[in-house]
């Protein structure tokens, strides 16, 4: 097996019903700009508030992907 290097790089995705629904959008968004994406790590949950009402999840997402000079 050849070596190889790989990026990782951080992207939040949001999403007015959940965690999960904002992480997807960062990991398919990336899927549409980024080629051989390997791993997924959401590294951390927040909310968006106004008022005291969530508006939005937010999840930062480490996502990686093959590096091609």
């Amino acid at each position: 097996m050849s070596e190889s290097v790989y990026k990782v790089i951080e992207l939040v995705g949001t999403s007015p019903d959940s965690w999960e629904k904002a992480a997807k959008a960062a990991v398919e968004k990336a899927g549409e700009h980024l080629r051989e994406l390997r791993v997924a790590e959401v590294s951390e949950l927040d909310m968006h508030m106004v008022d005291g009402k969530v508006q939005a999840y937010r999840a930062k997402v480490k996502v990686s992907f093959k590096y091609e000079s």
